[in-house]
Formats: structure tokens, C-alpha cells, sequence
């Protein structure tokens, strides 16, 4: 977002100017304000002047040199005229250069501003040095140019510290220094790496809105006091960073790192959805290098951070690493927050495809890493080289702690994907008993672990078929068995005893012809149906028909009820 220097406004200042070099073209000629009773600036004083001017000023002196074109010959005179002989630092009181003008590099490096500085609308054509230096006034950089590299690390804002509206065509460093009070940067923008590794903010309430082309640092930076920050870039790092206090990071385009971030208060990550305002007018803060690229926030990592107190809201998870975060379990997950998936695409080397849940980039990259043929990594990210290699104990870990955490905001069908992923990882993981492990083979194979109701209907509908098979192959007797009587005669008392028997059922014994007709399998239907819902069927049976239909009323119930709670999961609010 490489912005030009602003051109000299046709009107001119508000002040005395010098005039030097009108034409007709720029009929005001420079700005610069008149030195005491000279009609010219400090540019254009004569040398003998110049000399009377500087040596008369002592350290701390007030200055007025708004306007002023330096060169680094020129700057350099005025600070060896205001340089502390004790400490070698220049000082100044109070300081004006709006809308001067700073030729290749402006060297201010360990000043000390014991007024108010204001550098509005300052032009800064090479790097701008304000390392080590200190501000106890008002720091005023509004609008400001800085064509090179901005370089305040160290550098000390005891006032309120002004960068609104200002552009940084280079690289801005602000490593390491302190703001005691507000810290304005709104609708400022960065065309290079913004720096603020190491800054402290003690009473800023907002950072921002600003956007960034390429990268904003916040690395070990320290927040004392409740702060939005309302940031545009593609990625922002917040490494050890230290919330000291509540904050809300409001981000646009961002890649977001936390790694070893401190929380000790709640914290908010949130998507943007709109455009930041621009500071004071109605339009949007423009983000012309960035549009066109999805606007959405990426968290990367939260290794190293106790979740207890962070809040994400519509923010892309599908490549964050949990790994080494603690209370995750208590992590808030708001909004239209995204996790990985399982590969979709059908495998051409296997005849099936993973069946689609939400995943996390743990489990990807423990199955990149250990898939036996390459097949079956296709789909599953590669891991980096800094990743660490889990185990499927860790990363069930990672599951159970953030399934906790979806079921504690109602989230029961995203709950219920890292309950699979947690089972799926026991089930790999060989420290486990062979025992435990093989029963949740079965669970899954039979029911996705009570979450896949094709899968257990699949079973169901192949069971009762081969039940039904098996009750009109063998399990229905050939012809329903008749109750016969037999009895015999007493003779003296003329007593008659009868006896009345039902003869077991014959098996069938026919062709199989006979034995698969529309009756029987009617009749099969109807006894396997009845073991569905823990129904006798009351049809005599032989004495296979007997232990199938047993075998039945057992095992097609339970896959019966692993399909219903594998809907209920889904459904569940």
C-alpha cells in the first residue's frame, strides 16, 4: 500500500511563510514559517543568520519549524544546537514541524520531547530514526508520510501518541516501546511489516482500525488495560503476548498466532465482517492491496495457551494446532467457527472414502504420518517440520477436552465428530488393552461409534436378510405339526385315558424349490420382524429356526437402537 508524499496544498499555511521559490505554477513557494523576524525559514536563512539562530538556542528550547523543508545537513544543525552536553541527547520543549518536509534520512534518535511534539502531515522521504527517544508531551504524527523505514524502537510516549492517518511505505518498528496513555492509529496503514514486539500499552483503549499489507507483530507485546484491536491484514502474531486486562481482537484477512499467549482476563477473537470505518468521515478504511482475498480470520495456533479465558467467534480453525493449550474444555466456540474435514474424495486405489466429519489438524497430521501406503494419506495434510508428532493418546486428549467444550455452548452434531475422532484415536492407540480395542473396532465398524446410522441400517437390513434366508431354508418346518391323540381302554372299569400330543416340527427336506415360496418367506418375515422389537412370533419353529430367531431377538434390536441414537446425535439441540 505504497502511498506517494502529499503534494504542497495550493492554498497557503496558516502561517508566515517564506515564499522561496513561487512560480507560477506554485505561486506560494515554501511553507516554512519565518525564523523570529526574518522574512524566510531556516532553509532559506542566510548562513550568517543561521548560525546567529542556532547558537542561541539552548537545550529544551521551544521551537516552531512548521513547513520547513531539512535536509540531513540542516536537521543535524538544529539538533547539535539543542544537544544536552551531560547527555548527548538532543532536547526539545515543545516541538513544531507540521507539515515540514524530511529529505532522505531524519536522524532524531535518543531525543527527548519534553513538550508537545507535532509532526501533522510531515513528509518523511527516507527512514525516519526516533529510536530511544522520548516523548513526555503529545506525540503528534497525524498524517504523517514516512516514505522509508520508521524506526521508534525503545522510543517512550508519556502523552497521548498520535499516528491517526498516518502511511508507513516501509517497514514500522516499534519494538519494545511504551505507551503510558493512548495510542491512536486509527486508519493508519502499513505497506511493510508492522512491528510492536516487546510494546507495552499500558491505557490504550483501541489499536486501530489500521490495515496492513503484510504483517502486524505484536510478539510479547503487553496490554494493561481493556483494548480492541481492529486490525486488516493477512497475518498477525500474537506470540507470548500478555492481556493483562479484557480485549477484543476484531481482525479482517488475518492468519492469527497465539502461541504462548498469557490470558488473564477474557479475550475475543472475532471475524469483521464489514470494513472498518476511516477515521473521521463516513467511507470505509481502504483495503485495496487485501480485497479480493477472503476476509475471514485463520487461527493457527494455540499451543502454550490456557484457553479457560479465550472466546472465538466465526473464526477458520481448520488449521489451528491445539497441541500443548490447557482447558480447552473451556474454550467458548461462538458463531460460524470451521474445523478440518475428513477427506472427501473418493480413494481409486480403495472402494471407499472416509466417511465426512469435522477433524482436527492433530489427527491429519498423525495419519499422514503413519499411513502404511501412500493411498491412504491422500487427503490428510502433511504435517510441517515444527509439528510435533502426537500420539493417538494425545490426540484423543485434544478431542474429549474440545468435545467438552462444543457441548457446554449446545453444540451436540459438531460434539459428537470429536467423539468419534476421540474413539477413533483410542482405537489406533496401541497402549490401550487388545480387549478395548477390538470392541471399539466392532462399535465402529458396526454403528461409526452409534454416530452412522446408514452404517448400522446397512447392518440391520443384512441381518434380517440373512435371517429370513436362514428361517425359510431351515428355520420354518415343512408343514405346521398337528397335536395327535392316543389313548387306550380299561376293560373292567370301562375307564378310557387319552393323550394329546404335538409332534416337533419336521425340517424340511424338500428341494429348495419347495422350501423358498411366497408363504414361507411371508412367514419368515414376519418372525424376523418380531425380533426386531423384542417380539416372540409365536410360529413354530425347528429347532435352527428356534436359535436363529434367539441370535435375532438379540443382536437386530441393538442395531436397530445404534441407528436410532446415531439420528438423535445429529438431530439433537
Amino acid at each position: 500500500m505504497t502511498q506517494p508524499n502529499p503534494q504542497p496544498s495550493p492554498e497557503p499555511p496558516g502561517w508566515p511563510h517564506c515564499g522561496h521559490g513561487a512560480t507560477p505554477a506554485d505561486p506560494v513557494g515554501c511553507r516554512g514559517i519565518h525564523v523570529g523576524e526574518h522574512a524566510v525559514c531556516l532553509a532559506h536563512l542566510d548562513e550568517a543568520d543561521r548560525f546567529a539562530y542556532l547558537a542561541a538556542l539552548a537545550p529544551g528550547a521551544d521551537i516552531d519549524h512548521c513547513g520547513t523543508p531539512f535536509t540531513p545537513e540542516l536537521l543535524g544543525q538544529l539538533l547539535n544546537a539543542l544537544r544536552d552536553p551531560a547527555t548527548g541527547r538532543p532536547q526539545f520543549g515543545d516541538a513544531w514541524f507540521a507539515r515540514s518536509s524530511f529529505s532522505d534520512t531524519a536522524w532524531f534518535a535518543g531525543s527527548s520531547f519534553s513538550g508537545d511534539a507535532r509532526f501533522y502531515e510531515s513528509s518523511f522521504s527516507g527512514e525516519a530514526w526516533f529510536a530511544e527517544s522520548s516523548f513526555s508531551g503529545e506525540a503528534g504524527f497525524y498524517g504523517v508520510s514516512f516514505s522509508g523505514d520508521a524506526r521508534f524502537h525503545e522510543t517512550s510516549f508519556s502523552g497521548e501518541a498520535w499516528f491517526v492517518k498516518a502511511s508507513f511505505s516501509g517497514e514500522a518498528d516499534f519494538d519494545v516501546a511504551s505507551f503510558s496513555r493512548k495510542a491512536r492509529f486509527d486508519t493508519s496503514s502499513f505497506s511493510g511489516i508492522a512491528r510492536f514486539e516487546g510494546t507495552r500499552f499500558e491505557k490504550a483503549p483501541h489499536l486501530g482500525p489500521l490495515v496492513c499489507d503484510r504483517q502486524v507483530v505484536l510478539d510479547g507485546a503487553v496490554f494493561e488495560a481493556p483494548v480492541t484491536l481492529e486490525i486488516a491484514a493477512p497475518r498477525v502474531s500474537c506470540a507470548r503476548t500478555r492481556w493483562a486486562s479484557t480485549a477484543t481482537l476484531q481482525l479482517r484477512y488475518a492468519e492469527l498466532d497465539l502461541r504462548d499467549a498469557v490470558l488473564e482476563y477474557p479475550v475475543l477473537v472475532a471475524a469483521r465482517p464489514d470494513p472498518f470505518p476511516s477515521f473521521g468521515s463516513d467511507s470505509s478504511l481502504p483495503e485495496m492491496e487485501l480485497s479480493g482475498q477472503d476476509p475471514g480470520v485463520r487461527l493457527t495456533s494455540l499451543g502454550g495457551v490456557d484457553a479457560a479465558h479465550l472466546a472465538l467467534h466465526d473464526v477458520d480453525l481448520s488449521g489451528c494446532r491445539f497441541a500443548g493449550a490447557v482447558h480447552l474444555d473451556q474454550l467458548r466456540v461462538d458463531g460460524w467457527c470451521t474445523f478440518a474435514t475428513t477427506p472427501t474424495v473418493w480413494n481409486r486405489r480403495l472402494p471407499w472414502r472416509w466417511s465426512r466429519r469435522n477433524t482436527l489438524t492433530e489427527e491429519h497430521h498423525w495419519r499422514s504420518r503413519t499411513a502404511r501406503r501412500p493411498a491412504l494419506a491422500r487427503g490428510w495434510t502433511t504435517p510441517p517440520q515444527d509439528a510435533p508428532n502426537l500420539k493417538p493418546a494425545a490426540v484423543a486428549a485434544l478431542y474429549r477436552q474440545l468435545r467438552k467444550s462444543l457441548e457446554d455452548g449446545k453444540n451436540e452434531p459438531d460434539a459428537a465428530d470429536f467423539y468419534y475422532g476421540e474413539c477413533e484415536m483410542r482405537r489406533h492407540d496401541t497402549g490401550r488393552p487388545w480387549g478395548e480395542r477390538a470392541l471399539l473396532t466392532a462399535y465402529w465398524a458396526l454403528s461409526g461409534y452409534g454416530l452412522r446410522a446408514a452404517r448400522a441400517l446397512a447392518w440391520l437390513g443384512a441381518a434380517m436378510a440373512v435371517t429370513v434366508a436362514v428361517m425359510v431354508l431351515w428355520g420354518l418346518p415343512a408343514d405346521d405339526p398337528k397335536p395327535t391323540t392316543t389313548g387306550r381302554q380299561v376293560a373292567a372299569g370301562q375307564q378310557v385315558t387319552l393323550t394329546t400330543d404335538t409332534p416337533d416340527p419336521a425340517n424340511p427336506a424338500g428341494p429348495w424349490s419347495e422350501r423358498v415360496t411366497a408363504e414361507r418367506s411371508e412367514k419368515a418375515l414376519r418372525v424376523v420382524i418380531n425380533s426386531v422389537v423384542f417380539r416372540s412370533s409365536g410360529q413354530d419353529l425347528t429347532t435352527t429356526g428356534t436359535y436363529t430367531e434367539m441370535a435375532s431377538r438379540l443382536a437386530e434390536p441393538v442395531l436397530l437402537g445404534l441407528a436410532v441414537l446415531a439420528v438423535r446425535s445429529r438431530v439433537k439441540r
